[in-house]
């Protein structure tokens, strides 16, 4: 995932400021031929591009409004645009599912460029599993990762077909698209190194002690006032905690 952010805080959408508790992500799509972020997310900041017909949406007067944008930078790469809050209530499929659903624009082409349309759906599938990930969501529970063609079916959406009259000319649906977003939080679970949890004693040695007290037990050691047994330290837990304690008193300099 290549995310950005770019805060529309012009947009009377941001500037409302409501606040929702995200139950699910509604991915959305453009409907017009322009794959450029910088017709829709403004200001530049280098990456984006200059739009000069003053027609992106960080100004006032619209009544519209998503959380995030994928299509192309000025360089020609796929980014990810974050553009209101995950938690600000967006202005997007106008009916209930603003208030449930975060919501991201897939910037279209013609809808014919393979390579394009193969470039963004893997960051929506990326973007996806990240917000599911932070919020909790399961991608494959009912109703939680949908189109907006899905969502007016559910009678939480308006009535738009997106993305249904692209992903199939590509070989691709929803039900594949929610299979990807799982498979890919899968993934992301199997190459995360777990926390090592922080061990409670005793410690033996130098390095077994956690990194908040080495100082001070080193310390110690140098001045030949800790040597422990044959065995070891054998430092406690508490007795390490009083040792710090100690030492950031300045009892040991």
């Amino acid at each position: 995932m290549n995310l950005k952010q770019c805060l529309l805080t012009k947009n009377d959408c941001y500037k409302a400021g409501k606040k929702i508790t995200p139950k699910g992500v509604m991915v959305h799509s453009t409907g017009a031929n322009n794959p450029n972020l910088k017709r829709y997310v403004q200001p530049d900041d280098g990456i984006l591009g200059k739009n000069a017909n003053g027609n992106d949406w960080n100004r006032s007067g619209l009544d519209v409004c998503v959380h995030a944008f994928i299509g192309k930078g000025a360089d020609g790469k796929i980014y990810s645009y974050q553009t209101l809050p995950w938690d600000y209530k967006g202005w997007h499929c106008g009916a209930s599912g603003n208030n449930t659903h975060i919501s991201f624009e897939i910037c279209e082409d013609d809808l014919t460029d393979k390579n394009y349309f193969n470039s963004v759906y893997t960051e929506a599938v990326e973007l996806t599993a990240y917000l599911c990930k932070e919020y909790d969501l399961d991608p494959m529970a009912d109703g939680v990762v949908i189109c907006h063609s899905e969502g007016a079916k559910r009678g939480i959406a308006s009535n738009h077909a997106d993305v249904m009259h692209w992903f199939p000319r590509h070989g691709k649906d929803m039900d594949d698209f929610r299979k990807d977003v799982k498979a890919k939080m899968a993934e992301a679970a199997e190459t995360t190194v777990p926390e090592v949890p922080e061990t409670k004693g005793p410690y033996d040695t130098i390095d077994q002690v956690p990194e908040w007290g080495k100082e001070a037990v080193q310390k110690l050691i140098d001045k030949g006032l800790l040597k422990g047994t044959d065995e070891g330290l054998d430092l406690s837990y508490d007795m390490l905690r009083i040792l710090v304690i100690n030492d950031r008193a300045g009892l040991y300099d």
